[in-house]
């Protein structure tokens, strides 16, 4: 149980500052800027990283556990636990966020600023590279694997920055979930599950072809 505890606790911090984020940048005209999202969003994910990565591996996003588990790495009897964890972290922190700002229109939905296949693609090669870093970071040296959390939260930081205005960056079908179900706005929700978890499932492989030519 404490495993779930920690992924529980774990995404519900990502949703709670990152969308947070949002949500302050909206009602304080900008004084957060979108690269401060960026910033948060990667933060938030470094230090729970450090902060949590020993007790449950610190997947923190459901698309992650999916490539760990096809990857071998990761449990099946875990995966649903796992998920199931993620999402209420997530639902939760919208929940306490809504409660908090019961005024704001937008709960940091991620939605697309283009068209929904733009946006899937664009979802599906973000989480691609974070997926792959996560595999070859988790593969390598005890040296490089203390470096795993920064390694991972830059990774969120800088595609939130650069890709951000067009999907959201999400990378997470937890982290759109849950402010998109307490906001009751499900629109192109679908982008942000088909995107991240097939992007995961690609760097599985890619991953898999890297070690095999070793």
């Amino acid at each position: 149980m404490n495993r779930f505890l920690a992924e529980y606790i774990g995404t519900f911090a990502l949703v709670f500052c990152g969308t947070g984020a949002i949500i302050t940048n909206q009602i304080s005209g900008n004084a957060v800027t979108h690269v401060g999202i960026g910033l948060t969003f990667g933060l938030i994910v470094l230090v729970m990283i450090y902060a949590l990565g020993h007790i449950s591996g610190a997947h923190f996003n459901p698309a992650v556990s999916i490539g760990l588990w096809a990857s071998g790495q990761f449990s099946a009897r875990s995966l649903l636990p796992y998920i199931a964890s993620q999402i209420l972290g997530a639902l939760t922190a919208s929940v306490v966020l809504k409660a908090i700002f019961p005024y704001v229109k937008s709960l940091g939905e991620t939605m697309p600023s283009g068209s929904a296949y733009q946006a899937a693609m664009l979802e599906l090669l973000l989480t691609f590279f974070l997926m792959l870093v996560i595999l070859q970071v988790s593969a390598s040296s005890k040296r490089i694997r203390a470096f795993a959390g920064l390694a991972i939260g830059s990774t969120v930081m800088l595609e939130a920055i650069f890709a951000g205005p067009i999907t959201g960056a999400s990378m997470n079908p937890a982290r759109s979930l849950g402010p998109a179900v307490v906001n009751n706005n499900l629109s192109h929700l679908w982008v942000y599950f088909a995107g991240p978890i097939s992007g995961a499932l690609l760097a599985v492989l890619s991953s898999r072809i890297l070690e095999h030519k070793k």
